[in-house]
C-alpha cells in the first residue's frame, strides 16, 4: 500500500514532535485559569481602553489599532460593533472608471478594491481597460429575492402536510406579518419543503437597497411566532433558520435560485483589443476555457469561474457589505464564445449580496467608497449590484488572458515579488 505523501508528512510532523519532547502532546482539557472578556455592545473611549487593559495590549499596538482617525470616528461604529478595540486600515486601490451600460448601472465608475493582494488591482483594471475599448459592460439584474429558510418540527409526516396546508390559506396574513417588522421588505414568496416531519419554509423577500440579512431575519421572526400563536397544528420545535437558505454559504439551491439579486454582464471584446490590451489571442482564450471548464466540471465547481471571490471580497470590503456573504456570493457561471464581432465575454452569478444603506455603507471609508462611484444612499442597490457584476467580469477576462499567454506567474512575481 502507497501511503499519501500529505499523510506521510503528518506522520513526520508527529514523530519529530514526540522526539523532541520525549512525550506525546496533552490534549487533555484544562479548564483551570481561563477567562472570556466582558462583552461590551458599548462603544465608547472607556470601553475601548478597558479592553486595551484587559488583553494587557503595549501603548504602541493600542495607538496602532486606535489611531486619532479611528477616535474621531468612533460614533459612526457604534451600531456594527461590539467589544471594539480598534480599526484595522487595509489599502484601497482604484479600477477604471469602468464603463457600464445597464439597465440600472448607467455611466462610468471608479471602482474601490480593497484588498492586500498584489496584482489584483493591477488585473482587474487590465480587464476593465479591455471592456472600455470595446465600448462598455452591458448589466441586468434579473431576479431578486433574499432567503431565510424557517424550520418547522412536527410529529409525524401527517402532521407536516397539514401544516403546509395551514400555510397556504394562512400566506396573506403571514405575508402582513412579517412585512409589518420593515418600511422596505417585502415577503414575495413562501415554498415549503418537506421532509417528513420537518417542514422548511422558504421565505423570500426584497428588500429595497439594502442587503436585507437582519431585515429577513427579523420579518421571519415575526413570522414564525404567529405560526407559533395561530396554527392549529402545532409543531414540536421551530427554527427561525433551518440551514437551508444557502446564507453564507455555497449551495444547490443558491445556483439555481439565486438568494439576493441574480444578475448578469456582458461585452464582446474586438479581437483586436484581445490582441493589444489582453496580449493574448481569442483562440488561446478560448482554448484555455475549455480546460478551465472541464476541470471546473471534474471538481464539482459550483458553476464555473475563475475567481470571483477575488474582487468580490475587493469590493464588498470596500463599500462596507458583509464579507462573509462572498461565500455564496461567489458562485456563477462565465462564458466565452467567438463572434463574428470579437469573443463574447459573460458572467452571470444568481447570489450578488450587496446594499447601499444599513449595515456597514455608513462606515467613513465606506460611505466614501460609495460616494466616490455615485451609489451612496437610497435609490442605488440594484445599480450596485450590476457595478460588482460587471467588475468580476473584468477580473474573468484578464485572468483568462495570463492563464492562455502563460503570463499569469511572471505577473504575480513581477507584482508581488520582486516590486
Amino acid at each position: 500500500m502507497i501511503v499519501p505523501f500529505h499523510v506521510s508528512e503528518m506522520l513526520r510532523r508527529v514523530r519529530q514532535r514526540i522526539a523532541g519532547t520525549g512525550a506525546l502532546p496533552d490534549m487533555a482539557p484544562r479548564p483551570e485559569g481561563s477567562r472570556s472578556l466582558r462583552m461590551s455592545p458599548r462603544v465608547t473611549a472607556d470601553t475601548v481602553a478597558r479592553l486595551h487593559r484587559d488583553l494587557g495590549l503595549d501603548a504602541e499596538s493600542a495607538d496602532r489599532l486606535f489611531d486619532s482617525r479611528a477616535q474621531a470616528d468612533l460614533p459612526h461604529y457604534a451600531a456594527n460593533i461590539e467589544n471594539m478595540i480598534g480599526t484595522v486600515s487595509l489599502p484601497v486601490g482604484v479600477i477604471g472608471p469602468l464603463r457600464i451600460n445597464g439597465v440600472n448601472a448607467v455611466g462610468d465608475y471608479p471602482v474601490p478594491m480593497a484588498t492586500s493582494e498584489a496584482a489584483l488591482v493591477a488585473s482587474y483594471g487590465r480587464g476593465a481597460r479591455a471592456a472600455n475599448k470595446a465600448g462598455g459592460i452591458g448589466t441586468a439584474v434579473l431576479y431578486e429575492g433574499v432567503l431565510r429558510s424557517p424550520a418547522f418540527v412536527f410529529e409525524t409526516l401527517l402532521q407536516a402536510g397539514q401544516f403546509v396546508d395551514w400555510v397556504v390559506t394562512e400566506a396573506d396574513l403571514l405575508k402582513a406579518r412579517a412585512e409589518g417588522t420593515t418600511r422596505h421588505g417585502k415577503l414575495v414568496s413562501l415554498e415549503p419543503v418537506i421532509d417528513n416531519n420537518v417542514v422548511f419554509l422558504l421565505c423570500r423577500y426584497t428588500t429595497g437597497d439594502a442587503a436585507g440579512q437582519n431585515m429577513v431575519t427579523i420579518a421571519t421572526e415575526a413570522l414564525c411566532r404567529h405560526v407559533a400563536a395561530h396554527c392549529p397544528i402545532q409543531p414540536r420545535n421551530w427554527y427561525v433558520e433551518g440551514n437551508f437558505s444557502g446564507d453564507k454559504k455555497a449551495s444547490s439551491l443558491g445556483m439555481i435560485t439565486g438568494r439576493g439579486r441574480k444578475v448578469s454582464a456582458s461585452v464582446v471584446l474586438p479581437e483586436a483589443v484581445v490582441e493589444t490590451t489582453l496580449g493574448t489571442t481569442m483562440e488561446a482564450m478560448l482554448d484555455y476555457g475549455r480546460v478551465a471548464n472541464l476541470g471546473a466540471l471534474l471538481s464539482g465547481q459550483f458553476g464555473a469561474q475563475a475567481h470571483f471571490a477575488n474582487g468580490l471580497a475587493a469590493v464588498y470590503i470596500a463599500t462596507g457589505q458583509d464579507a462573509a456573504c462572498v461565500a455564496e456570493s461567489a458562485v456563477g457561471y462565465t462564458r466565452m464564445e467567438r463572434r463574428d464581432t470579437g469573443l463574447f465575454c459573460s458572467v452571470t452569478m444568481p447570489s450578488i449580496l450587496v446594499g447601499t444603506v444599513g449595515g456597514g455603507t455608513g462606515l467613513p471609508a465606506q460611505a466614501a467608497c460609495l460616494d466616490l462611484m455615485g451609489l451612496r444612499g437610497a435609490g442605488h442597490g440594484e445599480a450596485l449590484a450590476e457595478v460588482v457584476a460587471a467588475t468580476c467580469l473584468c477580473g474573468e477576462i484578464s485572468i483568462v488572458a495570463a492563464m492562455a499567454s502563460g503570463t499569469f506567474a511572471s505577473a504575480h512575481e513581477k507584482l508581488a515579488r520582486l516590486r
